[in-house]
């Protein structure tokens, strides 16, 4: 029996249909609060790439750098709730700023929705190619034949990365200095140029030059040697304890956004992760690819927080 005439025109009409559905679909922008270059630009194209297949809409990361990703944190703050604007970060902008900034412009607990983490990775301690020091403790014998003193870049001011050179500083006893940048690309540079000798960022922001030797990680934070750097020791092997809480990478939204909206992304995020080149790559980087639905994001960020809260007081640092 073949298909009635009413058959095709509903088909067709049904076919239509979904056509204007797919052609009024908004594209999404998915906003990195770092420069292009840097290890979270790299994540978030990765991610997008394949984001737009999975939800048949255009995923367009877009940077907005500036205050370790506060300009970022502000415009999704103000952004529509629908969807259409996302927020790739690390625990910098989410759980750290909020600590160190009086006034940040934001209130993760009241203006974001977590949408999905994809990720936790350690901070790492490298040295550029212009130092003689071939291990940590090569660095600080040459430090301290330099006086006692050295310059040490961070990827954004009153960061992760700022509190461990203190650390690293206290321990030694060295006279360190941290050299705040707009993000790791800008970091980066300097140490390929040798304009200075340390840096302190994510596995990701270092991994491709210390393999093509160009710059050496000489130590990573984290309870275990990581993946990507199995000869490079954790500071807790070095005698440098409590430091092993992993940040995360999550995906975060404007806080009225729709859960039904949420759970949407975050489905088509699983997807993506799973994918054998995604997750390839993601590693290479030196992650630790993991799907995190948004309630587990949650209390991820919050636990994550905690701990930095009591890290951040012990320090003596004064919010500014």
């Amino acid at each position: 029996m073949f298909p009635s005439r009413r058959y095709f025109a509903a088909f067709a009409l049904a076919l239509s249909c979904g056509l204007a559905a797919a052609q009024n679909a908004k594209p999404i922008k998915l906003m990195v609060g770092f420069p292009p270059g840097g290890g979270t630009d790299a994540v978030a194209r990765i991610l997008a790439d394949k984001l737009k297949d999975e939800l048949g809409v255009p995923v367009v990361v877009e940077n907005k750098p500036g205050a370790g990703g506060q300009l970022a944190a502000q415009a999704l703050k103000a952004s529509p709730a629908d969807g259409t604007v996302l927020f790739l970060s690390h625990d910098h902008t989410i759980s750290i700023l909020p600590l160190v900034v009086k006034n940040p412009g934001f209130d993760p607990a009241h203006d974001f929705a977590p949408v999905a983490g994809f990720a936790t990775f350690v901070n790492s301690y490298a040295v550029s190619g212009g130092t003689p020091a071939k291990s940590f403790n090569d660095y600080v014998a040459w430090v301290k034949t330099q006086g006692n003193k050295g310059a040490v870049g961070i990827p954004a001011p009153a960061s992760t990365p700022e509190f461990l050179v203190k650390v690293v500083g206290e321990k030694y006893k060295l006279d360190l200095v941290s050299a705040p940048y707009r993000g790791s690309a800008p970091m980066m540079a300097d140490m390929l140029g040798n304009q200075i000798a340390a840096g302190v960022g994510s596995v990701p922001d270092f991994i491709e030059n210390h393999k093509a030797g160009k710059v050496r990680v000489v130590a990573v934070l984290g309870a275990k040697r990581q993946a990507a750097l199995p000869d490079v020791p954790t500071f807790a092997e070095l005698g440098l304890s409590g430091l092993e809480d992993m940040p995360y990478y999550g995906i975060f939204a404007p806080a009225a956004t729709p859960q039904a909206t949420i759970n949407h992304f975050g489905q088509a995020l699983s997807k993506v992760l799973v994918m054998a080149d995604v997750n390839e790559q993601l590693t290479k980087m030196g992650l630790t690819v993991g799907y995190m639905n948004s309630h587990q994001l949650e209390q991820r960020e919050r636990a994550y927080t905690q701990v930095w809260t009591k890290l951040i007081k012990a320090s003596g640092f004064q919010p500014q």
